[in-house]
Formats: C-alpha cells, structure tokens, sequence
C-alpha cells in the first residue's frame, strides 16, 4: 500500500467543495495534485489557511524571487531533514533557476553550492533562524543588509523560513509522502 501519510486522508467523494476546487486547481496547473494537498485535507479549514498563509509567501511576487523562495524552502528542509518538502521544493527551485544539480547540493550542504554573495546570506540566515531561533539578535540582520536586502526583503525572508519550518514539522510528523512526478521535475529526461 501506497501511503501518503500516517493519517486517514479524505479522498474527492469526501472533501469538501472549497478543498476540491483547490485540489482541481492543482490538477490543472501542475498535471497532479499535491500529497500535501490531500494530507491535510483531513481538516480542511485549517488547510484552507495555510494554504491562502503559504500561497501569499511563497507563490507571489514580493522582495525576493521565486527562486530565493525556493532556495530558502530547500535550505530549510534540507536542515530539518523533511523529505517531502526537499523533494517538492528541490523540484521547483531545479525549474526556476534551470540548474538540475543545485537543488540535491542544497539540500545536503547549502556551503558547496555555487551562490551568489546575496544568496550564501539568505541561506546562513535560514540555517541559523531554523537550527538555533533561540539565538538570532539583531547583528544577524547585518550580513543580509551588507548583501543589498532591504528591510522588506528582510522581513520576507524570515516570515518564507518560518513557514517552511512550521510546514517541515507538520509534514514529517505525519510522514507525508512526495508525489512521484516531483522527483524528475527540472532534470534533463534520457
């Protein structure tokens, strides 16, 4: 048996019509609908939330680009260690930035990948807010600032880490599973 998650997950006679929109939506756009989606299903007010939450932060125009998101997305999970959003997100930062290897050297150890000066920023905040928040002062807002991010940008960045984390916790407690069509996204086909 195939399972996407340690918890019962609705199935589309089940879900109610907002969560089925959403997970057409999905079909539509991506060709699949998310596990994710359908793992959090079970409380489909509370999911409904996160996404709108996750949707305005990560899927949007804002202060950073889609692929500093996204490279923040893999730097956070790859340091908690939550398969489904490194697989996910790996997938999406290998289509923004057209790099096929970034996204696995990343998720290992963000130090061996080829970044620029702005990024390297970006990924020792995250490592550092996600590994050891007790400890963040307001000196560790100097190397953002001294790599050219603005206090907007700033405050994007923290809030795109904080919701990775929180969405890290969720989906490796309850072992949700990456759907398999995230694995050959952004890698060049035989």
């Amino acid at each position: 048996m195939n399972r996407i998650s340690w918890l019962a997950v609705p199935d589309e006679a089940t879900a109610p019509e907002g969560v089925q929109k959403l997970w057409a939506k999905a079909q539509a756009n991506l060709g699949f609908i998310p596990n994710v989606f359908r793992a959090q299903a079970l409380n489909p007010d509370t999911f409904l939330a996160w996404w709108n939450d996750f949707n305005t932060l990560v899927n949007r125009e804002g202060h950073l680009s889609n692929a500093d998101r996204e490279l923040l997305a893999v730097v956070v999970s790859g340091l908690n260690r939550c398969v489904y959003c490194a697989v996910s997100h790996g997938a999406a930062l290998r289509e923004y930035t057209g790099d096929p290897t970034l996204a696995d050297t990343v998720a290992v150890n963000w130090r061996h990948a080829t970044l620029t000066a702005q990024q390297t920023a970006l990924c020792a905040y995250a490592e550092k807010l996600t590994l050891t928040p007790a400890h963040m002062t307001e000196t560790d807002l100097h190397d953002l600032r001294a790599a050219g991010l603005s206090d907007p940008t700033i405050l994007e960045a923290t809030q795109v880490i904080g919701m990775f984390n929180m969405t890290n916790r969720v989906s490796s407690a309850l072992s949700f599973t990456p759907n398999a069509e995230y694995h050959g996204k952004g890698r060049p086909q035989p």
